[in-house]
């Protein structure tokens, strides 16, 4: 079903007209008492006339609306769609139509549903769907990741309704259906990405490996996330303008271990440069000393400055050494 915008009368002038109905009412009832006290034929029906107008003149009073900027009203007349209110200002529709927004009583934490907010209370009770840019904060959720890891991940989502029929009509409830959609793309996304790069992992698609993860790609893995749920809520009349991711963590289960293994690659790291950097010192001391020819050291007395000077260089404390006041051998 498609929106369809209803050009509904000016709220003012039906305002006065109505009150001005209400006050020749009153006028017919006291008229008529008058003329009943006067023992009038004619005083029943004046009086007849206001009284019924003043018990069923408040029903034309129910077609008034008012709509505030960047809200919509979905109509209904018998069952029957008959137009979608979008137009800021105050307007007359037929007293017997009725609003439709299934999703007025929901709040899923987002930013107009804010809890104890009396705008928010006010918009809900008026059954109004509300236009504006709205931020979804998805709650946390367990997902394994391509390598069979636990992460936790959570998301923001920026939305907003273009097609209140489709919202109101095409779903069951829009807010609960946005939420769920969120929630399972999340998991289609997150398993196909590692949490750190991992060699040999594919997570484009084309069947080459790449350096993809939760981690390093964000951007790209909450573009994706976008994507997939603009394809999933395109019939409930929603736009997904942005998602972003908020939280990322391993699960508690296995975050020590992912911690000690991190730990214990940044050590062989920091290792691996320490003895790159030992022994290209080592190798020039030694060109040195027989460049210069300051002293001439057989195999075995290399092999023991080598070993010295590699301890000193890759020891994680200050070396303490040992003076040598004799013969060298």
């Amino acid at each position: 079903m498609n929106e369809k915008i209803l050009k509904a009368k000016p709220g003012i002038p039906m305002l006065i007209l109505f009150i001005a109905l209400y006050l020749v009412a009153v006028g017919l009832i006291i008229l008529g008492a008058i003329l009943l006290d006067s023992s009038s034929d004619w005083g029943a029906i004046p009086f007849v006339v206001g009284l019924l107008w003043s018990i069923l003149g408040i029903i034309p009073f129910c077609g008034l609306k008012l709509i505030q900027p960047q809200e919509a009203l979905v109509l209904t007349l018998f069952g029957k769609y008959i137009g979608t209110l979008k137009e800021a200002g105050f307007f007359y529709v037929n007293p017997f139509s009725s609003a439709i927004n299934p999703a007025y009583k929901t709040q899923l934490g987002q930013s107009s549903d804010v809890s104890g907010s009396g705008n928010a209370q006010a918009q809900a009770a008026s059954k109004k769907i509300s236009l504006k840019v709205m931020t979804l904060n998805n709650y946390k959720q367990k997902v394994n990741d391509v390598l069979g890891n636990p992460v936790e991940i959570g998301i923001a989502v920026m939305w907003r309704v273009v097609d209140t029929a489709k919202a109101v009509f095409n779903v069951d409830n829009f807010k609960e259906y946005l939420s769920l959609q969120c929630d399972s793309a999340v998991r289609n996304i997150v398993r196909i990405y590692p949490y750190d790069v991992s060699p040999g992992i594919d997570t484009t698609g084309d069947g080459k490996p790449d350096e993809g993860s939760l981690r390093g790609s964000s951007s790209v893995v909450a573009e994706r996330i976008r994507n997939e749920i603009q394809e999933k809520v395109e019939n409930a009349g929603i736009e997904i303008i942005e998602a972003r991711i908020t939280y990322l963590a391993y699960a508690p289960e296995i975050a020590a271990a992912m911690l000690q293994r991190q730990q214990a690659s940044a050590i062989i790291a920091a290792r691996t440069m320490i003895v790159d950097g030992a022994v290209g010192m080592v190798e020039m001391a030694l060109e040195k000393l027989n460049e210069k020819d300051i002293v001439k050291l057989d195999e075995e007395r290399k092999a023991a400055m080598v070993s010295n000077l590699l301890v000193v260089l890759c020891g994680n404390r200050d070396a303490q050494p040992i003076v040598n006041s004799g013969s060298l051998y």
